[in-house]
């Protein structure tokens, strides 16, 4: 995540530095000092105790030293970014291309860019916020508008769209009058992923600003940025200027360019947008008859005693009327009384094994009685998936974060026919089949190698169950079943022999 660090005042940094240096300074002037007293002391008579001494207040002040140092760093050092392994680059990009000025401000096209190769933006849609430097205030939109219009009692006649210092912007809904849009506005929000749908993957619209700079060198850019998408997990850094943006027109003959353009990069951390994980992983095998479930309370437990209504059952009579429930929004979820209480549950089956082929079914689960799962995507992550020869009902990509490994798949819905899946209930599943190839250099059924190594639904780290609970085969059982049959048969054996020699 492109947090924001916690930093000290300069004034004060550069003092703790400063005083940093000189007690280092006297710290070396008195170990230097110090050994030549001792030096001396030592050509005349015997080293004295209070050398000793000497020595170990010196080496609690270097410690001191030490401790001040780090403890410096702790406030100069910022954090980092959130880092995915499996789309290291993966961010949202937000562009302001001033293309005009006017007589007080410029009028501006805002582009969001979705370059994560599977996590989207579902509905009901971003919200971007930011703080105006000065006192600019939004004459008009189009494509998108301001939840709020703010207090702006101090103009007459034309009255600004929005005068509030921290703007909140949504996108409009489809369906908008033309005269209202521009290109890829209007889609209440929804964005898809960069690998799934990339011109569904930009979202734009146009605001007129006044009350700011109007050239380059007097526009103060927004600060403070955030977006939802739509709820919290992304964080996002300062805006930076940039080369200008060029453009070319529609009969291809002319680029044009705009006449300032910064840019906003946003990256996304699970670890921001829940407290506890939305998903897990189930495993069972043709070879085996136990299924394993999800780790229990792998998604947080039930606890109706702190938490009434954490879940429901499914045969609930008072199901509807907790779905419906008053100060719950569509976001917040409803999840079916389960072991792993999660709203989502992943299962991956090892079905059928071929001479040169085995095959696997893998299985999602809604749980959630909330939430239907528009444009979902599932990220696995197995090192079979450079033999993979057929795949059904699902679309597939292949993955590669790193150049030369290809053991990373993302899976989704056919587009109108299993790319909906509904809430918690007799619908509230899709499933395909996945045909692999076997290399014999590395197929093996033994020590979980057919299961996969991480999951991703949604772009959400699921959770897996513990290795030593996977699937084993049955002549590599951990359990070795010990006959008595055999003792009781050979004492029988020496009885009859003893009776028949006494």
């Amino acid at each position: 995540m492109k947090g924001k660090g916690s930093h000290i005042p300069s004034s004060l940094s550069l003092s703790l530095s400063l005083s940093l240096s000189t007690f280092s300074v006297q710290i070396l002037r008195a170990k230097s000092e110090h050994k030549h007293h001792c030096y001396k002391l030592n050509l005349h008579q015997k080293m004295e105790p209070r050398c000793f001494s000497a020595v170990g207040s010196i080496a609690k002040l270097t410690s001191f030293t030490i401790l001040l140092a780090f403890l410096l760093s702790c406030f100069t050092f910022t954090s980092t970014e959130a880092y995915d392994a499996l789309d290291p680059t993966g961010n949202i990009t937000i562009k302001w291309d001033v293309i005009s000025w006017t007589p007080d401000g410029y009028v501006a096209v805002v582009t969001m860019f979705n370059f994560q190769q599977y996590r989207h933006i579902q509905a009901p849609g971003w919200t971007l916020g930011w703080t105006w430097a000065k006192k600019e205030v939004i004459w008009s939109m189009v494509g998108a508008q301001t939840t709020e219009q703010g207090d702006c009692s101090k103009y007459k006649g034309n009255v600004p769209h929005c005068c509030k210092k921290d703007p909140t912007v949504v996108d409009l809904l489809p369906g908008t009058p033309y005269n209202q849009q521009i290109a890829n506005c209007c889609k209440g929000g929804v964005m898809q992923s960069w690998i799934q749908d990339p011109p569904n993957a930009i979202s734009s619209f146009q605001v007129s600003v006044g009350a700011a700079g109007t050239t380059n060198k007097t526009v103060r850019l927004p600060k403070n940025f955030t977006l939802r998408a739509p709820g919290p997990g992304y964080s996002c850094g300062i805006a930076k200027i940039v080369k200008p943006t060029r453009f070319l027109t529609s009969d291809k003959r002319r680029w044009t360019q705009a006449m300032m353009t910064w840019n906003v990069t946003c990256t996304y951390s699970q670890f921001l947008a829940q407290k506890t994980p939305t998903c897990c992983v189930s495993l069972s095998s043709f070879y085996n008859e136990t299924i394993v479930s999800c780790p229990t309370c792998a998604c947080g437990c039930q606890n109706n005693a702190t938490d009434p209504g954490s879940c429901v059952e499914p045969k609930n009579p008072y199901l509807a009327s907790a779905v419906a429930g008053s100060g719950k929004s569509a976001n917040t979820p409803l999840v079916q009384c389960t072991s792993h209480m999660c709203p989502i549950r992943v299962h991956w089956h090892v079905k059928l094994n071929y001479k040169d082929y085995w095959r696997v079914k893998v299985t999602i689960t809604n749980f959630n009685y909330r939430m239907n799962y528009t444009l979902w995507n599932l990220v696995v992550q197995h090192p079979n998936f450079d033999n993979l020869t057929k795949i059904f009902s699902f679309n597939y990509k292949s993955l590669t974060p790193y150049v030369g490994l290809n053991d990373t798949a993302m899976l989704w819905g056919v587009k109108f026919y299993n790319d909906f899946l509904s809430e918690a209930g007799p619908l509230g599943n899709v499933q395909s089949e996945l045909l692999f190839r076997k290399d014999t250099s590395t197929f093996t059924f033994e020590k979980g190698w057919a299961f996969p190594r991480r999951i991703y639904f949604n772009g959400d780290n699921c959770v897996m169950p513990p290795p030593d609970a996977y699937p084993w085969l049955p002549n590599a059982s951990p359990k070795r079943i010990i006959s008595i049959l055999g003792p009781v048969m050979t004492a029988f054996a020496s009885l009859v022999i003893l009776l028949a020699y006494a």
